[in-house]
């Protein structure tokens, strides 16, 4: 089957990594820690994929601007504590193996910093396998089509021939923006009915259910 997509381009968090429960209690110990209300698990979830400082404004919204950086250095803090535990979901790394295998050009488009990648990409031992990524501190944060359009750029592929894969509202949304296809995978931050009100081309529930799809679809 030829291929309908050139360009396939991954979320990060809670697609190929399985990081939602250490980003969610990162957040909310960075609040405690500076005696502010910490935001739900729901709340704390909704924002993941944006802009740390963007996703802090969505989670603490009454909180007043000056103390966003405060809260984002705790977070940090607290988030590195853990990053070495997290791992990719199963079966991430054999996908990945597939889709380069059929040639496609594979990218990453994420709301961490470029510092932050970088750190994921030598943990998880995925970062060759991509021919290139964008961060949320490179480029506007989600749901602007910045990042995805300046990968078609690089590349030279139409927005016809690019496929965005992410687990929140906010990946879906970017890739509408750029005019580019999208998947939802369910297993990440936002849940399937949300994820399906975008109307994403398929939402997978497993990344076994995400490369039967890849596998006939793209």
């Amino acid at each position: 089957m030829a291929k309908r997509f050139e360009l396939i381009v991954f979320d990060w968090d809670g697609t190929l990594m399985d990081s939602t429960r250490a980003i969610v209690s990162s957040i909310q110990a960075a609040a405690r820690d500076l005696d502010i209300e910490p935001p739900s698990d729901e709340r704390a979830s909704h924002i993941i994929g944006l802009g740390l400082i963007d996703a802090l404004r969505h989670a603490l919204p009454d909180l007043p601007s000056e103390r966003y950086p405060a809260v984002a250095e705790r977070y940090r803090h607290h988030y590195l504590l853990r990053d070495h535990e997290l791992l990719l979901f199963d079966g991430a790394v054999e996908l990945i193996d597939e889709l380069t295998a059929a040639g496609h050009y594979l990218a990453v488009a994420t709301g961490k910093t470029r510092k932050g990648l970088d750190r994921a990409f030598e943990v998880s031992g995925l970062g060759p396998r991509f021919h290139a990524s964008r961060c949320a501190d490179e480029c506007h944060s989600k749901p602007h089509p910045q990042m995805l359009e300046e990968l078609m750029n690089e590349f030279g592929v139409e927005p016809g021939e690019t496929l965005m894969i992410g687990d929140t509202t906010h990946d879906l949304l970017m890739a509408r923006n750029a005019g580019v296809a999208a998947l939802g995978v369910a297993y990440g931050a936002h849940p399937r009915e949300t994820l399906e009100m975008e109307v994403p081309l398929f939402c997978a529930a497993n990344v076994s259910e995400l490369a039967a799809w890849l596998r006939q679809q793209a």
